[in-house]
C-alpha cells in the first residue's frame, strides 16, 4: 500500500472536510478525492461517508484511523533509528578484554561510554588476548583490550595504557615486609604464570627480563587468569610477575612489590575492526583517545 495513501487518509480524516485537507497537503481537491477512493477500493470497505454538507468517518473509518497512526508514527521511529544508526548514536558493540585490563583505563572509558551514548547496547567479554585476535577476525567482537597486536586482516591497534611489572608474594613470604624486591631474590622461587600457548609474547616478556638479570624462572604451575594467578599466590603456591593493573584486585593474603631492577613496560592494546560498525567504533575510540589523553595530562602533571 502506497505511504501516500495513508497520510492522505489521515489528514482527510483529521479535518473531516476534503478542501482542508487538500490545502494542508499542498494539492487540489480532486486528485486527493480520487485518492481516498483508490484507498477504499483496495481495502474494500467504506472509510468516509461524503455528502454536500458533511465527511464523516465510518466505523471502519475510524478502526482504520487508528491503525494509520501507528503505521507512520513506527515508519517515522524507524527513519529516526536509521538515520540514528548510521550516525553511529545507537547499535551494538561486543568489547572483549582481558582479566587485567578490569583494572584499567578501561574502565573509565566504559563508564564514559555508557554514560555518552546509552542507547548504544554493549556486550562484554573477557577473553585472553590470543582469544580476542581470533574472535576480531571471525567477526564476532568489535573491539578488545589486549597484550599484544597482530596486524594481519583488518585490524587496527592503538596502545591505550602503558604498564609497569610487579612482583607478587604471599604476605607470609620473607621478602613480603620489603618495600621493592630484587628479581634475583626470587631465583629459587616456584613461578606461576600465564601459559606461554595463550599469550607467548606476555609470557616471553616475563621470561627475558628475569634471564636478562640472570635468573631462569622454575615455572610449577600455570594459569589463564590474572586474578586466579592471584589466588594461587595466596594460597602459597608459588610467586608471580605480573602487569602493574592487577594490583587492584587487593587480595588479601598477598603483597604486591615493585621490582628493582627496571622491569619493561607492558602495553595495554585497543584493537577493533576496520570493516564493521565503523561510526559506533569511531565513537567508542574518540572516549578511548579522551581518557587517554586525560591520564597523560595527569601524569605529566
Amino acid at each position: 500500500m502506497d505511504i501516500r495513501k495513508l497520510r492522505y487518509f489521515i489528514t482527510v480524516a483529521e479535518e473531516l472536510h476534503f478542501h482542508r485537507a487538500a490545502e494542508k497537503l499542498n494539492m487540489t481537491q480532486p486528485p486527493l478525492s480520487q485518492q481516498i477512493q483508490n484507498l477504499e477500493e483496495e481495502l474494500g470497505v467504506k472509510l468516509l461517508e461524503r455528502t454536500k454538507k458533511m465527511v464523516r468517518l465510518t466505523a471502519a473509518g475510524a478502526v482504520f484511523l487508528e491503525q494509520a497512526r501507528l503505521i507512520m508514527a513506527q515508519l517515522e521511529r524507524s527513519i529516526q533509528l536509521t538515520q540514528k544508526a548510521d550516525q553511529g548514536i545507537i547499535g551494538h558493540l561486543t568489547v572483549a578484554f582481558v582479566d587485567s585490563a578490569s583494572g584499567s583505563i578501561m574502565v573509565d572509558v566504559l563508564r564514559k561510554f555508557r554514560a555518552a551514548y546509552p542507547q548504544i547496547e554493549l556486550t562484554l567479554r573477557e577473553m585472553t588476548s590470543s582469544e580476542q585476535l581470533q574472535a576480531l577476525a571471525d567477526g564476532q567482537i568489535h573491539i578488545g583490550f589486549l597484550r599484544y597486536p597482530d596486524h594481519n586482516g583488518h585490524l587496527s591497534f592503538r596502545v591505550c595504557q602503558t604498564e609497569t611489572l610487579l612482583a607478587v608474594l604471599p604476605d607470609h613470604h620473607p621478602l613480603a615486609s620489603q618495600t621493592q624486591v630484587s628479581i634475583t631474590e626470587l631465583a629459587d622461587e616456584d613461578f606461576i604464570l600465564f601459559p606461554r600457548h595463550l599469550g607467548s609474547p606476555f609470557h616471553r616478556l616475563v621470561l627475558d627480563y628475569c634471564r636478562e638479570h640472570g635468573v631462569d624462572p622454575r615455572i610449577t604451575q600455570e594459569a589463564i587468569q590474572m586474578y586466579t594467578i592471584v589466588n594461587l599466590v595466596a594460597a602459597g603456591m608459588g610467586i608471580s610477575i605480573v602487569p602493574s593493573s592487577v594490583d587492584v584486585f587487593e587480595r588479601r593474603g598477598v603483597v604486591f612489590l615493585p621490582l628493582i631492577e627496571s622491569p619493561p613496560s607492558v602495553p595495554l592494546y585497543t584493537a577493533w575492526r576496520t570493516d564493521m560498525n565503523q561510526e559506533v567504533i569511531s565513537r567508542f575510540m574518540n572516549i578511548v583517545d579522551e581518557i587517554v589523553e586525560g591520564e597523560y595530562k595527569l601524569n605529566k602533571k
